[in-house]
């Protein structure tokens, strides 16, 4: 798997943190939120799976340059949540989770709302 990391260094070492852990903070965060059904699947990680790719991020996508991460997040909402409110408060569960897990400053949360779940 071609993974990226948020690297940091310092006198003594350094230190890199790999989606998949970035991807499990998202998905903590998410999960607390009212009105979030879930984190959709990226498109092809049902299909990688099937072949035997194990796709660790499903919905969660980093990207790193430099000092700036950009996290875009895939999520289905609940049937009767305003989308917007529901997006915005998953956008910033993402950035607080972030910013009192790593030292990044420079970061950027991207939603992507795919559906709407509807309860039986």
């Amino acid at each position: 798997m071609n993974e990226n990391y948020i690297h940091t260094s310092y006198e003594n070492g350094s230190i890199h943190i790999s989606e998949e852990v970035i991807a499990s903070l998202v998905k903590t965060a998410v999960s607390d939120i009212e009105g979030v059904a879930g984190i959709s699947y990226a498109a092809g990680s049902e299909i990688a799976e099937l072949i035997g790719i194990k796709a660790f991020n499903k919905g969660v996508k980093l990207q790193v340059e430099e000092d700036d991460v950009s996290i875009d997040v895939i999520i289905n909402i609940r049937y009767g949540f305003n989308i917007v409110s529901v997006a915005k408060n998953v956008q910033n569960a993402i950035h607080n989770i972030m910013e009192t897990s790593i030292e990044s400053k420079n970061i950027k949360v991207n939603v992507h709302v795919s559906g709407i779940s509807f309860e039986k």
